[in-house]
């Protein structure tokens, strides 16, 4: 039995593990600072039960990397309170905020008047695309909340890894090159298709290279939305001698139709992979644009070795 004060005689202590001294100590898990903005993602397309699901599965992954982040969705395209709009979030963010403070006055709490952002709106695209951006700018500036407003996730080697994964899970690369085994539909070239013209295409075009490196392929960006890119791209691999093409959307899904990029694959007379959509690195990458803009993040997230 053990007694007030302890296990009794004979039973083993257990005592506190000591913190690992040195430069290879686990560093101490990281947690949103008090009063810290809100993280708002910004999800452009139309709204859906689809397109929330991936939008509430990249906040939950940014949650869990940042215990106690306020992690919210506005929509481009909202339309009251089952997609809530870009501006109505930051309105509720910034009269939430206030709220508070003020409660803490009432109930006799210190408590410092609350400065700094409202909000930091991460825009949830891989790339650049002007127009897409513009609008949640102008977004922003409408809700008249004081919000800084992110760059767009990519490029970023964690997204190239995203893009094999999807292409493995289609059967149109191998997962890892180290293993000894083929896949008989491995794309010797890949096509990938991006959105927002000639810039997304050379920031994809980055990515790409990364891309390329893990599968050992021709990789190339093409744009979707300019008339001829991808059969003209088609064509520049074939010609340079890639037989079997494969088309990877760098897309994370809700800012395209899925239309668009089953024309494309049937212009390039291909087969294509899904979109990114919420694979882990986008819950990741959103938070890393968040803790970056706040001064609190220790390192960027890190892409997967090339195997």
């Amino acid at each position: 039995m053990s007694s007030p004060t302890g296990p009794a005689s004979g039973l083993p202590v257990r005592m506190p593990r000591p913190r690992q001294p040195g430069r290879h100590r686990r560093p101490e898990p990281l947690a949103a600072p008090e009063g810290a903005p809100a993280l708002v993602l910004a999800v452009p397309g139309t709204p859906g039960a689809a397109t929330r699901s991936l939008a509430e599965e990249v906040v939950s992954i940014a949650r869990s990397e940042l215990p106690g982040l306020d992690a919210l969705i506005g929509y481009l395209d909202g339309d009251g309170a089952e997609f809530p709009s870009v501006q109505s979030v930051l309105a509720r963010a910034a009269d939430e905020r206030t709220a508070r403070y003020e409660q803490a006055l009432a109930a006799g709490v210190e408590a410092k008047e609350p400065d700094g952002p409202v909000a930091i709106v991460v825009p949830l695209l891989a790339g650049p695309d002007g127009a897409l951006l513009r609008r949640v700018r102008q977004a922003v500036m409408d809700s008249r909340v004081a919000a800084e407003l992110t760059d767009v996730l990519g490029p970023h080697p964690l997204l190239a890894e995203a893009l094999h994964v999807r292409l493995s899970e289609a059967g149109l690369a191998r997962a890892d090159r180290a293993r000894l085994f083929t896949v008989a539909t491995a794309a010797d070239g890949i096509i990938l298709a991006a959105v927002g013209g000639e810039e997304a295409v050379q920031a994809a075009g980055i990515t790409g290279m990364l891309l390329a490196a893990r599968l050992a392929v021709p990789v190339m960006a093409a744009a979707l939305d300019e008339e001829g890119s991808i059969a003209s791209v088609a064509e520049q691999l074939r010609s340079a001698g890639s037989q079997q093409l494969a088309l990877a959307p760098y897309l994370i899904g809700p800012e395209i139709e899925a239309e668009l990029v089953e024309r494309a694959a049937k212009e390039a007379d291909c087969p294509v992979a899904e979109a990114l959509g919420a694979y882990p690195a986008i819950g990741k990458l959103a938070l890393a644009k968040y803790t970056t803009a706040l001064g609190i993040a220790p390192q960027q997230p890190q892409g997967a070795p090339v195997r």
